[in-house]
């Protein structure tokens, strides 16, 4: 393993819970990963609802002319380009200074943010989501596009990683987002990224994104990873396969507990899939005051 993070890099993340890494990822892979991403948003013209692989915006007027693709989903079984992403050794060895040599694979996405207002997130935490016995779990965000304050950057809440488990319900169904009251929008820091930048966030987080209000496309690939002792609460579905998603180290059957606070993330509205369908559930958005400039 290379140590490419700094000492000071470790702290602040286990401080922070989040960090920026830059030049990650090589300028031709990052091309690469544009040029797929692109061709992937002019499949999704050919469709006028959700699909397994497309999320798309309708509500922003998602057409055939003006495709509003907001997510491409598991997007590392759609494409090598993204699996190769995926298993980057440089990532890895990255991975490995935080959560240790026994490196799972979580999931992969890919969210874009079109322009014009595009797809905000709202706050959440990603242990909301999936709780595990264990929370050495983290979410990389690889920068396709840079990511700015007009174009919707993540913003993370520093040190909540280490806080409670958040409420993720309203009037009792799983909305997927947090009380805004749960959220001091003057200390969130924001995450700025350059082309093949990643980001890194503890799956503990609080975290959110405005709408894109810039010009540009934002499309970021994220994607998760867990130490192979993190036993998700909800259950992990087939042996083998569980087995399957190790990328370095070796797979256990002795599940790890560390005493983190967990809430399930049940019941969850009736037909809802992805964290931009379930967050349409919301009375009220975070970002209302989020205007066109």
């Amino acid at each position: 393993m290379a140590k490419i993070l700094t000492q000071d890099q470790i702290d602040t993340y286990n401080r922070d819970g989040y960090i920026a890494v830059r030049g990650v990822y090589t300028p031709a892979e990052v091309r690469e990963l544009q040029e797929v991403t692109e061709e992937f948003v002019q499949k999704s013209a050919e469709v006028s609802e959700h699909t397994e692989v497309f999320d798309i915006d309708i509500k922003a007027g998602h057409s055939a002319d003006n495709p509003k693709l907001r997510r491409i989903k598991n997007p590392h079984l759609q494409h090598d380009a993204y699996n190769r992403a995926m298993r980057n050794p440089k990532l890895l060895d990255i991975i490995e200074q935080l959560i240790g040599s026994d490196i799972r694979h979580h999931h992969t996405k890919l969210n874009n943010k079109a322009p014009g207002g595009g797809a905000q997130v709202e706050w959440h935490t990603d242990w909301g989501f999936y709780p595990a016995t264990n929370d050495d779990i983290l979410e990389i965000g690889v920068a396709i596009d840079p990511m700015t304050v007009e174009n919707g950057c993540l913003m993370v809440m520093p040190g909540s990683h280490k806080g409670p488990a958040y409420d993720h319900h309203e009037d009792g169904v799983f909305v997927g987002a947090v009380q805004m009251s749960d959220v001091d929008m003057e200390s969130a820091g924001q995450i700025l990224l350059e082309e093949g930048d990643i980001s890194i966030h503890h799956v503990r987080a609080l975290h959110g994104s405005e709408p894109n209000m810039s010009a540009n496309a934002r499309r970021l690939l994220l994607m998760g990873y867990s130490a192979a002792d993190a036993f998700p609460i909800g259950g992990y579905g087939d042996w083998e396969t569980w087995q399957s998603y190790m990328l370095r180290g070796t797979g256990t059957n002795v599940p790890r507990f560390n005493g983190a606070p967990v809430r399930i993330a049940e019941p969850k509205p009736a037909d809802k899939g992805s964290i931009f369908e379930i967050q349409e559930e919301l009375s009220k958005t975070h970002f209302e005051e989020v205007k066109p400039t």
